[in-house]
């Protein structure tokens, strides 16, 4: 045993005297080596358990809600008897933190975002100058706003961003300056991500076909929500007209009982439109409360609802813009530098065949390598650009949930506003007995 044997050896021997009917044990000396194969083949074994993983986005409209939630209050400055510029206060659950903004801040915010995020659903902002109604106009820039970053507060990748948390954090004199530092530093998504390269063999083969077949699903989605969108916006319109009709209808009940007119000769002396014009002036308060409750309706409807909608379909425009910078910007850049590839070729072939000089050729050599490398940081970058388009989709439907959000606000809005307007009206009923009589024409509730 002790002859040139192995510890291994040993133990086995050892081993197999108590247990006959055990296989030799194998010395670590001639242990075989596992087959690896070619390096693809490792490569494949490596990236094919993560692929599901880093593809397939593992959110949920809830985990998006509560990431953080950006309130935007008006803080208008005037000079003078003008308003010159508009300030928001921006205020984030999640940072604990109040910063003023304007709106040229938020330009460049947006301008950076898309830089660094070009393959990414980036919402547009509202905008910039004044089309019509200053009042309305600036309300309605400020709900915009307001959605914009929200969705980018909530965003899976902006979020975490170092741009997103400058911009809701930095209390400097200078933000714009920063975000345009701080862009620069960090550069587009592509540099950055660490998958940019490897994007490919992340995507399903058939991935134009799930990307046209999501885009025109996801167009209907967007056609039906805009006429969502414009009913309910009509529906609290109605309820700010029906707030003011009210509103008018009790004053001229008011006005009516206030006529202090002599009755005519004519009327008779057992007229009772002396006693009843008298009773008409309290009605207007009753009418003004009902106003009232149809206004708050109407706000609730705006705020719950529409707006709700308004964010929905900010996110949804958002994903059409993002498609078509995909087709008409990586898609077509790489279209045209192959184009250029081509002709470049063609140019050497000539070279090859009418001789010229040594330098001009090395000069086209050279310029062709340029060219191939051009057109090889463009697949790259096409393939990550489907990549990241493949998970933006995803994003879509993780926010489609919001419909029932959207529908509860809805109905809540409506049994509310139903509610208190039937309580007023209810008590009204009684009240005009009192002051009218009992043969007014009001028939008692059921």
């Amino acid at each position: 045993i002790t002859g040139g044997a192995s510890m291994a050896a040993i133990i086995d021997l050892i081993v197999r005297r108590k247990n006959p009917n055990l296989l030799p044990l194998a010395c670590s000396a001639e242990l075989p080596k596992p087959h690896l194969g070619e390096p693809r083949d490792l490569k494949a074994l490596r990236m094919q358990p993560a692929q599901e993983d880093v593809l397939t986005m593992s959110q949920t409209l809830d985990k998006l809600l509560v990431r953080d939630t950006v309130q935007l209050e008006l803080i208008p400055e005037k000079k003078g008897l003008f308003l010159k510029h508009v300030e928001y206060q921006v205020t984030s659950q999640r940072y604990k933190i109040s910063v003023y903004r304007r709106y040229s801040d938020f330009d460049v915010f947006h301008e950076v975002l898309l830089q660094r995020f070009a393959y990414r659903v980036v919402p547009a902002l509202p905008p910039k100058r004044m089309l019509k109604g200053g009042r309305e106009f600036i309300e309605g820039r400020r709900r915009a706003l307001g959605r914009f970053i929200n969705l980018v507060a909530r965003h899976p990748f902006f979020s975490e961003d170092e741009l997103v948390r400058t911009f809701l954090t930095f209390s400097g004199s200078d933000v714009q300056t920063k975000l345009r530092d701080t862009s620069k530093k960090t550069g587009d998504e592509f540099m950055t991500n660490r998958l940019a390269t490897q994007a490919k063999e992340y995507l399903p083969a058939d991935i134009q076909a799930q990307f046209s077949a999501s885009r025109e699903l996801i167009r209907n989605i967007h056609n039906s929500f805009q006429k969502l969108r414009d009913r309910a916006e009509k529906m609290a319109e109605r309820s700010k007209e029906n707030a003011t009709d009210l509103l008018m209808f009790g004053r001229e009940l008011s006005t009516l009982g206030s006529d202090a007119s002599p009755l005519p000769s004519l009327a008779s002396s057992q007229s009772t439109w002396g006693t009843l014009r008298q009773s008409l002036k309290s009605l207007s308060v009753e009418f003004a409360v009902l106003s009232d409750k149809a206004a708050q309706q109407g706000r609730r409807e705006e705020d719950d609802v529409v707006e709700k909608l308004n964010l929905f379909l900010d996110l949804l425009q958002s994903y059409r813009d993002l498609c078509e910078r995909h087709e008409k910007g990586v898609l077509h850049e790489h279209q045209r530098a192959l184009h250029k590839y081509g002709m470049m070729k063609r140019q050497m072939m000539s070279a090859t065949v009418q001789p010229k000089e040594q330098a001009s050729v090395e000069q086209l050599e050279s310029r062709i390598v340029q060219q191939e490398n051009a057109i090889q940081t463009m697949e790259l970058r096409n393939y990550f650009s489907l990549f990241c388009l493949h998970q933006e989709t995803q994003l879509i439907f993780i926010y489609l949930p919001i419909t029932s959000h959207i529908l509860g606000a809805f109905v809540n809005s409506q049994v509310q506003g139903h509610r208190e307007m039937g309580a007023v009206w209810n008590e009204l009923q009684p009240k005009l007995g009192c002051l009218f009589g009992v043969n007014n024409g009001v028939r008692p509730p059921a």
